[in-house]
């Protein structure tokens, strides 16, 4: 079976799992565990910040973030595609009780005018009470429903300064921020300067089993704890998983871009099979995102998988695929093989419209 569902579907390494059989470990809630300390610190350098903390999750990472950052019944900005607004289980209501004010980005990417028009003017005659007070501004790089689309550095700055501008708390949602890295040449530092805290994950694009960091000041970082031991993310002997994000922090970076390479292969062989509509020039990364003529995107998905290809529905005609440190040339000539004798046999449903937000991680 070649899986294709996403880079969480990654396994360890030998050399991951030998640097975790033997890890340095403590208990982490009471700050004793030496492995994991030392991921947090070394996550904290790479990204120029003053402190990390180290969680299970991006979901718990992210909204950890946004509940330091505010109270229960703020407004916090999001593109309309954010993966942390559409696709974390409604985490956003049920635990930090914010109130999304969505944004209209295009891949996930907005531009400096849209905050002035979602945050509005103040004026004397309108009660400053009415309204929830926008507190946060999230931003997604690489944009994970935008296919892996990267933001333009220029761009970030001005959005970010433009947040600064209406007093926003600035957030980076940078689940796969080494792929923007590794496509552009940009460090992760730079691109997490302008904000105020980053959430990164081992467990997509470094092929690490599990976790992710959130990175801020030392006095955020604190406050974050606080939270992580309220919803359950507190470890015991975290250094073992920590191990394997750590050897993946040092080891993995540099193999990314053939992930990318690999996606524009599998997106150049997918854009030549009759039925399949695909703009090439959103290729950025590891993520390919197209569009079936023709055919329901989950009988399509079914029928690939019946032939040993795992995709994702991503709507009613669109459908995911992304490429991570276990696929190699030959999954993905073998998976443009499957994809066009699925689309020679598999009846014709009509034409479907893509979704505007697609599923998965």
């Amino acid at each position: 079976m070649i899986d294709l569902r996403s880079d969480t579907c990654s396994r360890p390494t030998p050399a991951m799992r030998t640097a975790m059989a033997h890890a340095d470990v403590g208990d982490d809630v009471y700050g004793d565990d030496p492995t994991a300390r030392a991921l947090e610190h070394a996550t904290a350098a790479l990204l120029g910040k003053e402190a990390a903390v180290y969680m299970p999750t991006g979901t718990m990472t992210n909204q950890v973030a946004i509940r330091a950052h505010t109270e229960p019944g703020d407004a916090v900005l999001f593109d309309q595609s954010a993966h942390v607004y559409l696709l974390k289980g409604g985490a956003l209501a049920a635990y930090a009780g914010v109130l999304p004010r969505l944004l209209p980005g295009v891949r996930g990417i907005f531009q400096p005018h849209d905050l002035d028009h979602a945050i509005g003017r103040a004026h004397r005659f309108f009660p400053a009470t009415i309204q929830a007070p926008a507190r946060l501004l999230c931003v997604e790089n690489t944009h994970n429903l935008g296919g892996g689309a990267v933001w333009p550095l220029d761009t970030l700055l001005a959005v970010a300064a433009r947040g600064r501008e209406h007093a926003l708390a600035l957030h980076l949602d940078g689940a796969r921020l080494w792929h923007a890295s590794a496509a552009t040449g940009i460090s992760e530092a730079r691109y997490a300067a302008p904000f105020d805290t980053v959430s990164v994950c081992f467990s997509k694009a470094l092929g690490a089993p599990v976790g992710s960091c959130l990175a801020g000041t030392a006095a955020f970082i604190a406050r974050a704890r606080r939270f992580k031991q309220q919803i359950g993310g507190g470890f015991r002997q975290a250094g073992i998983i920590a191990a394997g994000a750590l050897h993946a922090l040092e080891h993995h970076r540099p193999r990314l871009l053939k992930t990318h390479q690999l996606a524009a292969r599998f997106a150049a062989g997918i854009a030549r099979i009759d039925g399949i509509a695909l703009d090439l020039a959103t290729v950025e990364t590891n993520i390919v995102r197209f569009s079936l003529a023709r055919h329901d995107a989950a009988a399509f998905v079914e029928a690939a998988h019946a032939r040993g290809l795992y995709l994702l529905p991503s709507g009613a005609g669109a459908v995911r695929a992304v490429f991570y440190l276990d696929i190699g040339e030959d999954e993905v000539d073998a998976a443009l093989r499957i994809i066009g004798a699925t689309l020679a046999q598999l009846p014709a449903a009509g034409a479907a419209p893509p979704a505007a937000a697609g599923a998965g991680y």
